[in-house]
């Protein structure tokens, strides 16, 4: 039997694999600024995790500060570990884990709520999500954003597994079914380490709704939001996402994508 991942090992892997801190702040940072001639200084991640982005997020200057909210304490132990107590005493003094239901009323307020990583597909029902974003926007500053990301395209409901090769371990995002009727499906994350060449299968495990972009924005605008800006991205020579975003109303339906969405109330 193959050698369980440890906690630090699945997370690690994790964050190598799909997360990118730096240039989320950065596209957050640009955008902001471009609506207020501004930079937005508190910040609220959703569905934190380790809360990798807010710890980021803290590092910029004195003057930032961050709140990460979670239910389960597995991410919140690691991202203490290692992502918190990688900051002076200074900046983890402006940096609040939460364990904590998103749903729940909080007293503070922010610049900015972000939930990446598609997390709020686990409310499957319209209600639900209305739920959460009209408290996403109860929890902004007067000047407050909040932003999404959402995942798509012709391969993304149907049964396929794709990879990934890093320097030290393979990604493989699964889709195991989705139903058309209803847009229920589950998705698994599997990794190959390259040391061992064992692969770790289904080390994270996600039921989603599948939302698309126009509901999202019908279900934005019934929480509160009078603004709401989707974000394409931009292909390089060879057809590829450049990682550079730009502001849309059409777009090719292409095998996949990941877009951002961004609400104003």
């Amino acid at each position: 039997m193959a050698k369980k991942l440890t906690r630090d090992e699945k997370y690690a892997l994790y964050e190598s694999s799909v997360q990118n801190p730096k240039a989320d702040i950065a596209f957050i940072n640009k955008e902001y600024k471009k609506m207020f001639g501004k930079l937005p200084l508190v910040l609220r991640e959703d569905f934190c995790g380790t809360g990798a982005m807010a710890c980021a997020w803290v590092a910029q200057s004195k003057a930032h500060s961050a709140h990460g909210i979670d239910l389960d304490m597995e991410p919140i132990s690691y991202g203490v570990e290692n992502h918190l107590l990688s900051l002076n005493e200074e900046q983890q003094a402006r940096m609040e884990y939460i364990k904590g239901n998103v749903l729940d009323n909080y007293k503070f307020k922010a610049d900015v709520v972000v939930a990446f990583n598609f997390s709020y597909f686990l409310f499957k029902e319209r209600n639900q999500l209305v739920k959460y974003f009209s408290q996403a926007r109860k929890h902004l500053t007067k000047n407050g954003v909040f932003f999404i990301d959402l995942f798509g395209g012709t391969e993304t409901r149907q049964p396929l597994e794709e990879s990934v090769k890093h320097k030290n371990h393979t990604y493989y995002w699964d889709c195991e079914k989705f139903n058309p009727l209803n847009a229920d499906c589950t998705y698994y994350i599997h990794f190959k380490t390259h040391k061992d060449q064992i692969k770790h299968k289904k080390v994270f495990q996600y039921n989603w709704r599948m939302w698309d972009a126009r509901e999202l924005q019908d279900v934005l605008k019934d929480a509160g939001f009078s603004t709401v800006n989707i974000y394409w991205e931009g292909v390089d020579k060879e057809g590829l996402g450049n990682g550079h975003f730009f502001k849309a109303n059409k777009a090719e339906n292409c095998e996949s994508w990941v877009t951002y969405i961004c609400a104003i109330p």
